[in-house]
C-alpha cells in the first residue's frame, strides 16, 4: 500500500513504555496473515473479558473512528520483536504513529510494513497532546515527500527518515520488491559474467 499524504484526526493514547504484547496480545500471534489483526489491536484495553468494548478507551471513542494517526508517549513498541504489532496497527487503519520515541525493533518493523513512526521532542509532544485533547477532531497532516508533520495549529515540523525507508513507503513496496526491481540489471550482469 503506497503511502500518500495524510490529513486526519488522531487517536490520543499518550502512554509511555507500551510494549508489543499490549499492542497485540500473544494469544493473537498464531497467524502469519496480516489481515484481521486490527480487531485485536490493544485488545486487553479495548474489550472486557466478555468481549464488550470499554467505552472510555481511546479507540472506542466516536472521534477515533477513521483516524489514521496514533499519538503515543515514550518508548512505544518496546518488548518483544513481534512484527504482528505493526501489522495490527496498519490493519486497524493507522498509517503514522507520533511519539516521543520508539523501540528500535518496532520502528524497523513499522517501516517495513507501511507504518510511519514520527518521533517529536517532548515540548512539541506536550503541545500536540493538549491540542488533540481539547479538540479530538483536530486535523494533522503528514507529507512524506517533504518529510513534514503539520500540527492542528499550523506548526510545521520536519522529521528525519532514511532514503531507503522513504522510497519503500512511497512505493508501497517491501524489501523483496525493491530487490526484484533490479532483476533486469542482475540478469544482465550474470549473463556478462558467466
Amino acid at each position: 500500500m503506497k503511502f500518500e499524504r495524510i490529513k486526519s484526526s488522531a487517536v490520543l493514547l499518550p502512554l509511555d513504555d507500551v510494549d508489543t504484547d499490549q499492542i497485540i496480545p500473544a494469544r493473537y500471534l498464531k497467524t502469519i496473515k496480516k489481515d484481521g489483526l486490527g480487531k485485536h489491536l490493544f485488545a486487553d484495553w479495548r474489550y472486557s473479558s466478555e468481549g464488550d468494548e470499554h467505552g472510555d478507551f481511546a479507540l472506542n471513542q466516536p472521534s477515533s473512528k477513521g483516524a489514521s494517526i496514533l499519538i503515543m508517549g515514550v518508548n512505544f513498541g518496546c518488548g518483544s520483536s513481534r512484527e504482528h504489532a505493526a501489522w495490527a496497527l496498519v490493519d486497524y487503519g493507522f498509517r503514522a504513529v507520533i511519539a516521543k520515541s520508539f523501540a528500535d525493533i518496532f520502528r524497523t518493523n513499522a517501516l517495513k510494513n507501511g507504518l510511519l513512526p514520527i518521533a517529536i521532542d517532548a515540548e512539541t509532544h506536550a503541545e500536540l497532546v493538549a491540542m488533540v485533547a481539547a479538540n479530538p477532531e483536530a486535523q494533522l497532516s503528514v507529507d512524506l515527500d517533504d518529510q513534514q508533520l503539520v500540527l492542528p495549529n499550523g506548526t510545521t515540523l520536519t522529521f528525519p527518515l532514511d532514503p531507503f525507508s522513504k522510497r519503500i513507503l512511497i512505493e508501497g513496496a517491501n524489501e523483496l520488491d525493491y530487490i526484484l526491481s533490479f532483476e533486469d540489471a542482475i540478469s544482465a550482469y550474470e549473463s556478462e559474467h558467466d
